[in-house]
């Protein structure tokens, strides 16, 4: 797990090497173990590790092939990098890292094949030189980041957002583009393939992004999952056991390290899942959890009673109030991109502390997601139905439904059922979005996400909305765990997001909404297999932090600072007056919304933290 920066030029020259450097350094705290810096005719290619596997020198990067033909840098793990140096029969290994086998691999077989085969979460950039191309590569779950810039002068690729916003081929010419601040506003981060900036993008997940010296680029999908899988699975117990074998297969491989690993605990189902795997295969693994100074979110009492069944090493690591606000600061300079998600601070704060004792931790990130484990897909489903009624029949008709409370919604008043689903991952609504945008629609990418299929069976809907989970939430849930835990040069490996268990889950035909109305059904069912049926049953209180009073107590004075005093960046694109307005209402106790105002309060930290204010912001005026 590290962080590594490269370019190579179509015309005119490369950076000199102090300014490449000094862009490397940003992202020194993703690896603080060792730099180290490639320079050629064409191309520089720069790393920073955090050692995890041989942690000699032998498994710096960048690395070069046997062969001499590729020069690499990558960010990741490959879990089953053991397997595939026995069943090549690799010879002359210099080093025991998995960097090692894919560089060999690579003089074995090629991009495309070595790439069919790693398992693990990575992103790659693989410069040949031989045919004069450079190959970017994202895990199939977007797990690693991935940016790159592309202009006339060259190419310039990080695992940083400001690496290449900052580079100097860049920095002096971005170019804002407003349908993808709006989607940042509704949905508190950037989809992939864009960014805010015209000229800057993300690999997605699954993707290779070929580009020649020549500037010729081709883009395929090596790996991308349909919004209609195929059905393997019925949840009963047949599945259950299969799946119980999976994921003890899984998380062995993840606990391969040259360094201590522990794993992160909620009052949850799925870091506990991935707990007591990880206790049977290593007894003597710890095992984290966060306690909030407040009774509504603490569920370290839930966490202890998984430990003591499982008998797992436990430490909780108590936040009070005071070290949360005290740290949301340097929590921002951590996310070097737009991000809008604040449980983003209790994550920051559970890594610092973790990191005292281990370099690796374990999460269940990716539960919810692969297993349908959102009440916002029940209650898709259960007020579709309302979206075949005309618009201007379904309205009046709530209304009268309400009042005399045979129902209790206002799903039917969104436009469209697309809106709707949409709905459900905005934090802030269309009518406000609209006159902060007046005539802004979103970015296509989220369009196409969040396109509607209201014409599907409840079956094939419900597959459809774990997809747009999986490629819209899912995204940004993983933002949050990398960035705040990398500011730590902490490594989070996700086992419910290994390829084998996403090919399984989306193998899964779920009964949810037909035959049963239990979110992730087999993943508890996996759980009782290890834990009393009690404790998973216990409501999960989640991983947060009581934004609403912070932002109308704590962080008032800098909200205001922020908001009101500073200059809005982009207010070319932004009806500020609006944004002022609502922001203004919301500590007028007009409104509730405080997710909303995170985001607009987030959105002028990223900038006043991460952008050179005497550079970009010459010409802004209220």
């Amino acid at each position: 797990m590290c962080g590594f920066l490269g370019e190579f030029v179509f015309e005119g020259e490369l950076s000199s090497k102090e300014a490449f450097a000094n862009l490397l350094e940003l992202s020194k705290q993703r690896g603080p173990d060792s730099t180290e810096i490639t320079s050629k005719e064409r191309f520089q290619l720069g790393f920073n590790r955090l050692a995890i596997l041989d942690v000699s020198t032998n498994g710096n990067q960048p690395k070069q092939s046997p062969s001499g033909r590729y020069h690499v840098v990558f960010n990741g793990e490959l879990y089953n990098y053991n397997i595939l140096s026995e069943t090549y029969k690799l010879k002359h290994l210099i080093s025991t890292s998995d960097t090692e086998v894919l560089v060999h691999l690579l003089d074995l077989l090629g991009i495309h094949e070595t790439v069919s085969l790693i398992r693990g979460m990575f992103a790659i950039a693989i410069i040949d030189t031989q045919s004069d191309c450079i190959s970017l590569i994202r895990d199939y779950a977007g797990i690693k980041p991935l940016y790159y810039g592309l202009n006339e002068e060259g190419l310039v690729f990080a695992s940083q957002f400001d690496q290449v916003f900052k580079h100097p081929w860049f920095y002096r010419n971005l170019e804002l583009r407003p349908e993808v601040i709006k989607d940042y506003f509704a949905f508190g981060y950037m989809q992939a393939p864009q960014t805010i900036y015209s000229t800057i993008h993300q690999v997605e997940p699954g993707e290779i992004i070929s580009i020649k010296f020549t500037g010729e680029i081709t883009r395929e999908l090596f790996c991308a999952y349909s919004p209609k899988p195929s059905t393997v699975y019925e949840e009963n117990n047949a599945t259950t056991q299969a799946l119980d074998v999976v994921l003890k297969e899984v998380v062995k491989q993840q606990l391969v390290s040259d360094v201590s690993v522990g794993t992160f605990l909620s009052g949850g189902i799925d870091s506990p899942l991935v707990t007591a795997y990880a206790k049977s295969n290593a007894p003597e693994i710890d095992a984290f959890t966060i306690k909030i100074d407040d009774p509504i979110l603490n569920e370290s009492k839930i966490a202890q009673q998984y430990a003591g069944h499982l008998q797992i090493k436990h430490s909780i690591v108590e936040v009070t109030k005071s070290d949360l606000i005290s740290n949301i600061n340097d929590h921002f300079k951590g996310f070097s991109e737009p991000f809008g998600d604040y449980s983003s601070i209790p994550t920051y704060m559970l890594a610092k502390k973790a990191k005292l004792k281990h370099k690796v931790l374990l999460s269940g990130d990716g539960g919810d997601e692969l297993f349908f484990g959102y009440e916002r897909m029940l209650d898709i489903l259960d007020k579709r139905a309302w979206f075949y009624i005309p618009k201007s029949i379904r309205k009046p008709l709530i209304r009268l439904t309400n009042a005399l409370k045979i129902t209790n919604t206002w799903a039917p008043f969104f436009d469209s059922f697309n809106d709707f689903v949409m709905s459900k991952h905005q934090y802030l609504s269309n009518d406000t979005l609209n006159i902060f945008f007046p005539t802004q629609p979103y970015s296509k990418a989220m369009q196409s996400l969040y396109a509607g299929k209201m014409q599907l069976s409840n079956a094939n809907l419900l597959n459809y909305l774990r997809w747009q989970e999986f490629y819209g939430h899912l995204q940004r849930v993983l933002i949050k765990v990398d960035r705040a835990s990398m500011a730590h040069g902490v490594e989070v490996r996700v086992p419910l997001l290994d390829k084998a268990v996403i090919d399984f889950a989306w193998a899964l035909h779920s009964g949810l909404g037909k035959k049963h109305r239990l979110l992730k059904k087999t993943l508890k069912d996996c759980l009782k297999l290890h834990v009393p049926k009690e404790l998973i049953e216990t409501k999960k209180r989640g991983f947060d932090a009581p934004i609403y009073d912070w932002l109308q107590h704590d962080l008032k004075e800098d909200v205001y600072k922020h908001v009101f005093e500073l200059p809005i960046y982009g207010q070319e694109h932004i009806k500020i007056n609006a944004m002022k307005a609502f922001v203004s209402d919301f500590y007028n106790k007009k409104h509730h919304n405080a997710w909303g105002v995170w985001h607009v309060y987030a959105w002028q930290k990223w900038a006043y933290t991460h952008l050179d204010f005497n550079f970009y912001m010459e010409g802004y005026k209220d």
